[in-house]
């Protein structure tokens, strides 16, 4: 037994319509690993439930594995705007979102979120991350001007399975904007963080 099936045996099962969405994710979609999964899935819900946000604002939909878990969380009222750059993903992952528990706390949008999150007119208590790595510092910067002072970002994907810590890796250019990301925020004295080496790397950030 590894060590993850051990903390997936000891932590809440994974809802019937997640496993479900997680296997068409993996095999219809290229990259199926990069949707959250068991254990962050539960993770992602239960620091909903901690941090009691109003507004979630997520950048990669992707195949909406982690906005459903985020509005499982979700206090009545609440909502998760999520926005996936890539509109060839829209014909699979909206009727998952749609057609999930949760489907009234979900706004799914369309479109680059560094300029239309700013839109909305929308003040968010949390944020998740995780779209484009080359892209981070820049919708960082984004979502400090829509957050709240108090306000939670989890930044995803943070360790880049360790190629930050591997030169072999150090021309890529994802692993240079996940580097860039987490020295800016290293010396960023606007916010507190603190990294989880939860499977790719989370980075939860506060403003203060």
């Amino acid at each position: 037994m590894t060590i993850e099936e051990y903390i997936e045996r000891h932590i809440d099962p994974e809802p019937e319509y997640l496993y479900r969405l997680w296997r068409a994710t993996n095999i219809h979609m290229l990259h199926g690993r990069m949707a959250s999964g068991h254990l962050q899935g539960r993770l992602l819900r239960m620091l909903v439930h901690m941090i009691r946000p109003k507004n979630i604002l997520e950048i990669g939909t992707f195949s909406g594995y982690s906005a459903i878990c985020m509005a499982e969380g979700l206090e009545e009222g609440g909502m998760v705007y999520t926005f996936e750059i890539n509109d060839e993903q829209e014909d699979f992952t909206r009727p998952w979102i749609e057609q999930s528990p949760v489907a009234d706390k979900i706004r799914f949008l369309i479109g680059d979120a560094v300029t239309e999150a700013p839109k909305l007119g929308v003040t968010f208590d949390m944020a998740f991350m995780d779209g484009d790595k080359r892209t981070y510092r820049e919708v960082y910067e984004m979502v400090l001007t829509v957050l709240r002072p108090g306000g939670f970002i989890l930044a995803d994907n943070t360790l880049w399975d360790g190629h930050v810590v591997d030169v072999a890796y150090s021309r890529d250019a994802q692993t240079q904007g996940i580097e860039t990301f987490n020295d800016y925020v290293r010396r960023d004295d606007r916010v507190e963080r603190v990294i989880l080496p939860l499977r790719d790397g989370l980075t939860l950030i506060r403003k203060r």
